[in-house]
């Protein structure tokens, strides 16, 4: 429990940078991905892909999500 708590606390510094105030992370570990969303529902409109396999989810031109393919990869 304790290598818990301070793997969430190590990434409080992040957390607190986010530039949005509310958001929500899921992580389904099966298939690894990590979404990323700043409203809920996301109710997303467009999509673009980086090269990085990282999907950016937009309503119209606002940013709604992330969506993170292979997430495990970014691990420290």
């Amino acid at each position: 429990m304790a290598e818990e708590v301070e793997k969430i606390v190590s990434a409080i510094p992040i957390l607190l940078e986010f530039p949005v105030k509310k958001f929500y992370v899921d992580y389904d570990k099966e298939a690894d991905v990590l979404y990323i969303s700043f409203e809920r529902p996301q109710k997303a409109t467009d999509t673009e892909v980086t090269d990085e396999g990282i999907l950016l989810r937009f309503r119209d031109k606002k940013l709604v999500g992330i969506t993170v393919l292979n997430a495990s990869r970014f691990k420290r």
